[in-house]
């Protein structure tokens, strides 16, 4: 029977670190995007950091990327930025990737 509590164990430890990483990734992401959307808007340093960190945020509000989105598009329409969700959701998934790339650099 300890072999199957073993196995047991080892799945539960398994499935909780792929879901702590992928926390991590969108949390990440959500960073480098909210810089992305920044640079657009010719934020300043600080206002870059601020602005990213609300982006996190953000995505706690709902689950899914719709709230992402939504702020982002939005907050980039009010700037003056012309920009469409399709060029949103791209930027999204490059950050995505780029995410993926730095947390698994830091292993």
């Amino acid at each position: 029977m300890t072999t199957f509590d073993d196995r047991e164990r080892a799945f539960e430890a398994k499935f909780a670190h792929d879901e702590e990483m992928a926390f991590r990734i969108v949390a990440r992401r959500n960073r480098l995007l909210g810089v992305w959307a920044a640079e657009l808007m010719k934020l300043t340093p600080e206002e870059a950091d601020s602005y990213a960190k609300s982006v996190v945020h953000t995505d706690l509000e709902e689950a899914g990327d719709g709230d992402v989105l939504r702020k982002i598009l939005g907050d980039l329409t009010a700037a003056g930025v012309e920009i469409d969700e399709p060029a949103v959701r791209a930027a999204l998934d490059e950050q995505t990737i780029a995410a993926r790339r730095q947390l698994m650099e830091l292993k």
